[in-house]
């Protein structure tokens, strides 16, 4: 690929459980990043390598200020599973006109902010994912050109993504758009949309 991953969504019930579960299947214990709280949503992430990680994504029950349909598909969801993928971007009016030939709802730019539990802030502007479908294989696209640091910078790296699939009822409408992001990764045909990852943990290969 020619554009390089960002970050990989793994969307769950519960925050906690799956903290827990990726630590029994890796060794490795997710660090929690914080709360969306404009989105109604809280991650865990994981070091991927390369500038790319894992966000664990679950509903924040505790912000009853956002109402679903909430971002990434977290309220379709029934088991835990990854439903969305993000590129990086350097150009986000580019990467919006792309997305918005596929998808007439796509392509909305907006900022966003955070501070980790480190003190550093996070500032990064991105192509806005939809609330549905349960899962989406067209990337959205973020940028993290104006932001102190990057997820990645003070989380070990313990884990490594080595390799993405994705499965889909109609791979021609999907492929059209990864050409147009070079994206060189053959989509198999299926009866449902699935994005899945392989990771190398110290615990071994695992898929997710």
């Amino acid at each position: 690929m020619k554009r390089k991953i960002d970050h990989i969504v793994f969307a769950v019930p519960n925050l906690e459980e799956a903290i827990d579960e990726f630590e029994r299947q890796s060794t490795v214990r997710p660090v929690f990043g914080g709360c969306h709280t404009t989105k109604g949503t809280k991650n865990a992430l994981v070091n991927l390598g390369n500038g790319c990680y894992l966000e664990i994504l679950a509903i924040d029950e505790e912000n009853v200020d956002v109402k679903p349909p909430r971002w990434m598909g977290v309220d379709l969801i029934k088991t835990p599973q990854i439903t969305r993928w993000s590129l990086k971007s350097e150009d986000l009016e580019q990467d919006s006109e792309i997305l918005q030939k596929y998808h007439p709802k796509m392509g909305i730019i907006q900022g966003g902010q955070r501070k980790t539990s480190t003190g550093d802030m996070l500032t990064w502007q991105m192509i806005l994912p939809l609330a549905a479908p349960v899962v989406e294989l067209v990337p959205f696209v973020t940028d993290w050109q104006h932001s102190a640091v990057h997820p990645t910078q003070n989380l070990p790296q313990e884990c490594e993504l080595i390799g993405l699939s994705f499965t889909h009822p109609n791979p021609t409408a999907i492929e059209k758009v990864f050409d147009e992001f070079d994206i060189d990764i053959r989509i198999e045909e299926g009866e449902k949309a699935m994005i899945r990852a392989e990771i190398k943990s110290p615990n071994g290969v695992f898929e997710m």
